[in-house]
This record gives structure tokens, C-alpha cells and sequence, in this order.
């Protein structure tokens, strides 16, 4: 076996660096088997990124799953295909175009049909996935758990990693469920040993196993646990529909409620009156339904109810294109529901980040008082990667709950005349909830006084809303700066936000081994936006380039409007598919 992949347009090569791809129609279990790769390879101690494509239909369609990985740190997926393997002859068709000189094809010959000329510097790998499966008594379903063996066979010489993965995935099944899998992929794993030995261009070295293998959406889910999340109102909606189902799969664990309302205006409303009663809450939703929750955020904001809502994007507009990434509603997410009224915008930029700054969502939702929006996309919701453990676990034992000016029971005894919007200097206002002596408090959506009742003065107008936008100026000050990755004195500096993170850092790491030098300004915190400190550095820029995934530039004219900079560069891409480095790497050298 060669121990070093080559493949034309990948970048810099390493020992290691593969990208595999397994393709089919929806229903032939597509999505289980790739984050079944993913995880053998985490578990050999690669870093790991993957990301899968499907159509916006309820049943039917092409269904796509890529898995990168390498003995280096990698960021995120690349162009092209080293291993695909096809399920059926539509899979061949798509993605062909994709494949390196060097590819592997694997694809059972009695089910697609391949000309002999089709293929010139890639090898095929002939595999009877339906023979093999009928040889062990499985379903024809189950061709995607000898392609699976198939493929740990080209790649790895022990059977025992994989085997060890579908013990864990399919154990509360039964012994018998685990048998049939794992017999279903010895099967292809035989298969391959007996009559391919040799073929693979790549020798994985196991190492020591370092890093956790997640998704975004569960990355969030997990730092709303951990930052003591009791209630959840979540209609399902792509690409938040993880986020949904960790935190039913621990709710009982953890005593959180987790409810599925009828539709999103329900969801925002639960929430707020969860929060209300004193518990943390969170709505989770893409754009469509964020649309429905706007006249509900009003509220929040109006009776100072802390609030999280994670908003993940996804292209629009009405249904658009549901199953695939954009970054189209920054904003509508500065902007929404009517009148003027304070909030935090956060965009973290990777899973890790999607752990922390929902953990900080909370604490910062509590201490002001004031709803606090964290704004993902499809691409890192659905995007699965590794994270380095110790990293993980710094994040949890590093974390304290924050609940802010929050009433205990023997503060609100001592009331004795309560005010719930009580005029102070930092804006935030003591804070009782239902239940506690003395601490009763009037709550209603229309302009109020310190007590919460109506009131349409002029001077309390004026004042409240002063007293609002004041606990934001105090949110500014303590938010941190945003990062800048690479180089200090770069030739270029790249300017974006959100999950655009991932292919940019992947990018700099490739032009760095060809001598060319180029950071990153991601900036984290939306709003309040950190102007001063944005405008510095770019000024202070010897070019720049603003790079986002939508069409009319929507985070670069923020930056426009917060700091006055204008770029004079900048990379829009709005097709429903992420940002690739090999995208970034040409619009560089094109600058440069």
C-alpha cells in the first residue's frame, strides 16, 4: 500500500488525507453508514469531517454522505473523491466528475452497469453486495453494511475496529440485530481481503484515540444541558431537527421537558413562559419558522423575559431549498418583529464554538434579561467533526452558571414594595418569578412603568426604552473580541462569520505550505457588533476579503454599516452548497 494519498486539485498532500463517498437512494440507509465511517475513523485516531447532501423530499431521491479524513488536523470536506462507492448507477452519473485520478470505484456489477471505457486511471473495485447479503440471510437494505466492510477492508487491515463501532451503535438492539450487521460487513470485508488485496492507495496507522466525533446540532444540544436547560419547545424544521432529538434522547436524564408543539408561533411562546417561571428555556428553528416566532420575540423583549432561540439557517425564500446551507438571514435576524428593542446575535463558527457560545447564550439571556439569538446553518448543524476531548472537557469544568440579578426566595421576602422594571444604572432589573412572597410583578405586552403597569407617557416611553438599550451597551463591554487565525502581518486578511470558519481556516493552512500567507477575522458576536476593534484591524489590513453564503452580501454591508470600512473585495456564494478551500484557495491566488 502507498502510504501517501496523492489527488489532483486536494491540496497539499499528507501521509494520510482520503476522502471517501457513499452514494444511493434515499431508504438504502445512506445517512447510518457514513457517520459509521466517521466514527471508525475517529476511533483510529484521524481527524475527521464530514457532510452529506440529500433532496428536499420526504422519500425518494439521491443521497449523498462524504467522509474526510487524516492523520493532520482538518477543518473541512474537499473536493475531491478518493473511494466512492456506489449503490446505484445515478451515484456514478453525480459524481463522477468528482473522482481523482487515483480513485477507487466499488460498485456491485449485477446492479449498475459500467462500460469498461468509462473509467481510464481509476481502479474499479467489483463487489456482489446483494450476492453477499443474501449469503448471510439479510435484506437487500442491508448492501449498505457490506459496502461499509468493503470499504474499512481497502483501507484497514483489522475487521475488529468496525466491528466494535456496530457493537456500540446497535447494542440496546439485541444480540441478534448485532450479529446480523456484523456479519453483514465481514462479509464485504472478506470479500475485499480475498480478491482486492493490494488495491487500496492508503495505509492508515491506528493512533491513540483523542477526539470525540459530533455534529453541530448536537453540539448545541449538549452545551444547552450543560448550561442547565429545563424546557425545549421545538417543532421539527431541517437543520435544527438534531438539536430536537438529543435533548429528548436526555431528557429524562437530565429532568428537561421537551416539548414538540403544533407549529412555531406555540414553540416561541412556551419557551418565553417557561422562562417566566423561572426555568432556562430554549426554541430552536430555521428561517420559515423563525418567521412565525417574530411578534413572539417582541414580547420577550417587551417584558425583559430572558430568551434563546437557535435560528439555523437555510436557503430561502419561503420553503426554498430546505435540506441545504445558506447564510441569507443575518439581516432578519438584526431586524426582527417590530419596534426597536435590544439583542445578542452569535454565530459560532464550529462544533466546538457551537458548544460553548450556547452555554454563554444562557448565561448572557439571565444577566440581562434580553433575548439572545444563536445563528448556525445547515453546514454546521449537519456537519459531523472531531473535537479534542481535553478540549471538551476544559469547556464544562470552565463554565458557571450566571442566573444575573435573579430573586432567591429570601431576597424577594425582604421586598416591600416590588418593582419588576425597576429603573437602575446598568438597565437590569431585580428579577422574582411566579411563586415567590413578595415578589409579585405585572408582566404585560404593552409599554409599562416600574411596576409593569400600562403606561403611554412620553417621559416613561423614553426612559424604558432608554433603560432597555442601556443593559446593551453593558452587554459590549464584556463580550470577547473577535479572533484572528493565521499571521499577523498577512498579506491578506479574510473577513467572515459563521460556519464559513471551517473551509477559510482549511484554506490559509494549504496557502501557507505554498508560501503564501493570509488570516482570518471571524467575527463571532453580530451584535452588539464590535466595531472598534473590526475597524482597527481592518484598517490596519494590507488587503481584504469578505466571504459569506449568500447573494446580496448581507454580513458585509453590517460590517459597512457599523465601522464605515468598504471592502473592496469580497466572495458571495448562494447555490445551496458550502463553501469548498479549493474555492478560496483560487480567489486568493486570483487577489494575490
Amino acid at each position: 500500500m502507498m502510504q501517501e494519498m496523492k489527488s489532483a486539485k486536494s491540496g497539499p498532500p499528507s501521509m494520510v488525507d482520503f476522502q471517501w463517498l457513499i452514494g444511493g437512494e434515499a431508504g438504502y440507509g445512506i445517512m447510518t453508514v457514513g457517520a459509521i465511517m466517521g466514527k471508525v475513523f475517529t476511533r483510529l485516531g484521524l481527524s475527521v469531517f464530514d457532510y452529506t447532501e440529500y433532496p428536499s423530499l420526504i422519500r425518494g431521491g439521491h443521497n449523498a454522505y462524504y467522509v474526510r479524513a487524516s492523520d493532520e488536523e482538518i477543518f473541512c470536506q474537499k473536493q475531491p473523491v478518493d473511494i466512492l462507492v456506489a449503490l446505484n448507477r445515478e451515484t456514478i452519473d453525480r459524481h463522477k466528475h468528482e473522482l481523482t485520478p487515483q480513485a477507487l470505484v466499488v460498485y456491485d456489477p449485477n446492479v449498475t452497469k459500467v462500460e469498461s471505457t468509462e473509467f481510464t486511471t481509476q481502479t474499479l473495485i467489483l463487489i456482489p453486495f446483494l450476492e453477499l447479503t443474501k449469503q448471510v440471510g439479510a435484506d437487500r437494505l442491508m448492501i449498505n453494511t457490506v459496502a461499509v466492510g468493503a470499504s474499512i477492508a481497502l483501507l484497514y487491515n483489522d475487521f475488529s475496529v468496525l466491528e466494535g463501532i456496530l457493537k456500540d451503535i446497535f447494542g440496546r438492539k439485541g444480540e441478534k440485530v448485532i450479529a446480523l450487521n456484523v456479519d453483514t460487513s465481514r462479509a464485504g470485508f472478506d470479500y475485499v481481503v480475498k480478491n482486492f488485496a493490494g488495491k487500496s492507495q492508503i495505509a492508515i496507522q491506528e493512533k491513540p484515540q483523542e477526539n470525540l466525533f459530533i455534529g453541530g446540532a448536537e453540539s448545541l444540544a449538549l452545551g444547552a444541558i450543560r448550561a442547565g436547560v429545563k424546557f425545549a419547545a421545538i417543532y421539527p424544521m431541517t437543520p435544527i431537527n438534531a438539536v430536537l432529538t438529543t435533548l429528548s434522547a436526555y431528557a429524562l436524564k437530565y429532568n428537561i421537558v421537551v416539548k414538540e408543539p403544533e407549529d412555531e408561533i406555540a414553540g416561541v411562546n412556551m419557551a418565553i413562559g417557561a422562562s417566566f417561571a423561572g426555568v432556562r428555556s430554549i426554541a430552536a428553528t430555521s428561517g420559515g419558522g423563525f418567521a412565525l416566532m417574530v411578534e413572539g420575540l417582541g414580547l420577550a423583549a417587551q417584558t425583559e423575559t430572558p430568551l434563546v432561540v437557535i435560528e439555523g439557517m437555510r436557503p430561502g425564500p419561503a420553503t426554498g431549498m430546505p435540506t441545504w446551507t445558506d447564510q441569507g438571514d443575518v439581516r432578519f435576524v438584526l431586524h426582527a418583529a417590530h419596534g426597536d428593542f435590544p439583542r445578542i446575535v452569535v454565530a459560532p463558527g464550529d462544533c466546538l464554538e457551537a458548544f460553548t457560545y450556547v452555554m454563554e447564550a444562557f448565561n448572557l439571556a439571565e444577566k440581562y434579561q434580553m433575548l439572545v439569538i444563536v445563528l448556525t446553518d445547515k453546514y454546521l448543524n449537519e456537519g459531523h467533526t472531531t473535537l479534542k476531548i481535553s478540549n471538551l472537557k476544559s469547556q464544562i469544568s470552565n463554565y458557571k452558571i450566571d442566573r444575573g440579578k435573579m430573586l432567591t426566595d429570601e431576597e424577594a421576602l425582604k421586598e416591600t414594595d416590588y418593582k419588576r422594571y425597576l429603573f437602575t444604572e446598568d438597565g437590569i432589573s431585580p428579577r422574582s418569578i411566579p411563586g415567590q412572597q413578595n415578589g409579585i410583578a405585572l408582566n404585560g405586552s404593552d409599554e409599562h412603568d416600574e411596576k409593569g403597569l400600562y403606561n403611554e407617557t412620553s417621559k416613561m416611553r423614553t426612559t424604558m426604552m432608554d433603560k432597555r438599550f442601556k443593559k446593551l451597551d453593558a452587554v459590549a463591554k464584556i463580550l470577547p473580541p473577535p479572533v484572528i487565525y493565521g499571521d499577523k502581518d498577512a498579506s491578506l486578511t479574510i473577513v467572515g462569520f459563521g460556519s464559513t470558519k471551517l473551509p477559510v481556516l482549511e484554506a490559509i493552512k494549504w496557502l501557507k505550505k505554498e508560501g503564501i500567507s493570509v488570516n482570518f477575522l471571524q467575527v463571532v458576536y453580530l451584535n452588539p457588533f464590535p466595531a472598534d476593534v473590526v475597524l482597527q484591524i481592518l484598517t490596519g489590513a494590507k488587503k481584504t476579503l469578505v466571504i459569506e453564503g449568500n447573494k446580496t452580501g448581507q454580513f458585509e454591508s453590517v460590517v459597512r454599516e457599523k465601522t464605515g470600512f468598504v471592502f473592496s473585495n469580497h466572495f458571495r456564494k448562494y447555490d445551496g452548497r458550502p463553501f469548498y478551500p479549493e474555492e478560496i484557495v483560487e480567489k486568493v491566488r486570483s487577489l494575490l
